[in-house]
């Protein structure tokens, strides 16, 4: 497994990712939908990289031109709802990718823990293409790992690039132990340190989902 921060250097990602963490222009859920949209394209440009291109020609009108075109099958995946934007974000880029959706929760108990669980799954065969999941926070891992484990019931693929906004240290170093043997590259724009006792990030940006589409009961 790979690990690749794509904040190292200084961009306009980090004005992108600072907005979103600003309580006070969180109150424009259209800005933080934008933001996390454009964080995906971003993602998207430097996972391109990445990839295996074959050359073809194209006609122009006045003769041809030699151009590379990616010549692998890509299957864009989010967890909903708060990976909605950020989906949007990596098809504005890889726009004839096929699509994936997980539905994933954290069911509490009386005492304050949680499970998380898959509902539902919807997507194409996975098999020998290159995967895609986004989810904006890795706060614990779990829901990461369990919407990888559950969307391979559509077949394997060849690899997989996990993309989340802002993580956890602890929740970066639980993919790190569970997908180590896995063809995984995991894309971070943002480590925190801490998770609280509720695990949700620390300083981290709050409900990504309740951001972008409103509070939930």
């Amino acid at each position: 497994m790979e690990i690749k921060h794509i904040n190292h250097a200084p961009s306009l990602l980090n004005k992108f990712v600072a907005e979103m963490r600003d309580c006070s222009i969180q109150l424009d859920p259209l800005r933080f939908r934008r933001n996390m949209e454009r964080i995906g394209e971003i993602f998207a440009y430097e996972i391109s990289k990445t990839l295996t291109y074959k050359e073809q020609q194209v006609q122009t009108p006045l003769g041809f031109a030699t151009e590379f075109f990616p010549c692998e099958d890509i299957v864009l995946a989010s967890i909903l709802r708060a990976g909605v934007p950020l989906h949007n974000g990596l098809l504005n880029f890889f726009d004839r990718a096929e699509n994936a959706f997980v539905s994933a929760y954290r069911k509490y108990t009386d005492e304050g823990h949680f499970d998380i669980h898959i509902e539902y799954i919807s997507g194409p065969d996975l098999t020998g293409k290159t995967l895609i999941l986004a989810d904006p926070m890795l706060a614990t891992g779990s829901s990461l790992e369990l919407a990888y484990n559950a969307l391979k019931a559509n077949g394997h693929p060849a690899h997989v690039h996990l993309v989340s906004i802002i993580a956890s240290q602890a929740g970066v170093d639980y993919i790190e132990n569970m997908l180590k043997d896995e063809p995984v590259t995991l894309w971070l724009a943002g480590v925190d340190e801490e998770l609280n006792a509720k695990s949700y990030i620390v300083p981290g940006l709050g409900d990504a989902g309740d951001l972008a589409y409103g509070a939930k009961l």
